[in-house]
């Protein structure tokens, strides 16, 4: 009890900014040895953290169901802000504009999902639609239901977005290969595909500005 009243003096003096990563945690778990072994797990990345889900967090040795709720909350409410402030086009002219879009929802997952950017003619969005939602290191992409979706809405045009959950926004063999056959089957359905993003924490690459596509 007096570590926790200790901290909070520090915050009425010093304000909140000032405590280290492990008293912010011990604050939302109550317990600064359990915050302590969920640093070590995670190797005191907040990225790592983030990344958790609820179930995750129960992995650590005694941190509970509800305060593993508790900090999964806290961890979206940061996500949430984070994503109010940055500015998201209805014109995507960049991919900087798409990754604007995605990046608030795809960078702190721990599984890989494919989604599709759908637009209009003037480049204005029109739809987004997941596609597949998958494991560590791969999703399904199947092209028969992403063009049967971008043909049923309308679409003039899409981009492709996927996430890597390891870090690495570089596209693998088979990212390109998908991506390769998805724009030649645009060029013939007259539906081009203009980008694929790939965005892994807060990095990304795109097939676009690579001169892939």
């Amino acid at each position: 009890m007096r570590f926790f009243m200790g901290l909070g003096k520090r915050i009425q003096v010093e304000g909140v900014t000032k405590l280290e990563d492990k008293e912010l945690l011990s604050i939302l778990i109550g317990d600064d040895l359990v915050a302590g072994e969920l640093l070590q797990m995670t190797d005191h990345d907040l990225q790592t953290i983030g990344k958790l889900s609820a179930e995750g967090y129960e992995l650590v040795p005694g941190l509970d169901r509800s305060k593993a709720r508790l900090l999964s909350a806290a961890i979206e409410l940061g996500r949430r802000r984070t994503a109010f402030s940055r500015i998201v086009k209805n014109k995507i002219s960049s991919s900087r504009d798409v990754y604007n879009r995605y990046v608030d929802r795809l960078s702190d997952l721990g599984h890989e999902e494919f989604h599709i950017l759908l637009l209009k003619r003037s480049n204005q969005v029109l739809a987004e639609v997941r596609i597949s939602k998958g494991g560590l290191t791969g999703t399904v992409a199947d092209p028969k239901i992403i063009f049967s979706k971008a043909l049923a809405l309308g679409a003039a045009a899409m981009v492709l977005i996927h996430n890597h959950p390891s870090g690495n926004p570089n596209p693998s063999s088979s990212d390109k290969r998908l991506t390769n056959n998805l724009v030649e089957a645009g060029k013939f359905l007259d539906l081009p595909v203009l980008d694929h993003i790939i965005i892994a924490g807060k990095s990304y690459s795109s097939f676009a500005d690579s001169g892939l596509i």
